[in-house]
């Protein structure tokens, strides 16, 4: 059955960073698009990153861009988000998404398939 597992949450400290994983199974992964969307205590779910299906174009929301980094390896069938310069107001859980068309993003109601997500707490 379809799967996206993610990994990589936990406990980190303010100005430090996360790596955080995800794996497919289940359906053909390189040709969808990919990306993470987070939801932390009390507020909705919101678009991180973004990527295509090759890799090519990348997307990110503004309170991420510059510190955070989406990548893919089609034949692993995972997609990684690098955290970096961590902030209390990161905290929240991280769920992967797969998309049939990177133009679907940042819209949640466009994904195909989701992930249960994996916790990011950051202490100050």
């Amino acid at each position: 059955q379809v799967q996206l597992v993610e990994s990589g949450g936990g406990l980190a400290q303010a100005g430090g960073s996360v790596r955080l994983s995800c794996a497919a199974s289940g359906f053909k992964f390189s040709s969808y698009a990919a990306g993470w969307f987070r939801q932390a205590p009390g507020k909705e779910r919101e678009f991180v990153a973004g990527i295509a299906w090759n890799g090519a174009s990348t997307g990110y929301t503004d309170s991420v861009r510059g510190r955070s980094t989406i990548s893919r390896d089609n034949a692993k069938n995972t997609t990684i988000l690098q955290l970096r310069s961590l902030k209390p107001e990161d905290t929240a859980v991280y769920c992967c998404a797969a998309a049939h068309e990177y133009a679907g993003f940042p819209a949640s109601g466009s994904m195909a398939y989701w992930g249960n997500g994996t916790r990011v707490t950051v202490s100050s």
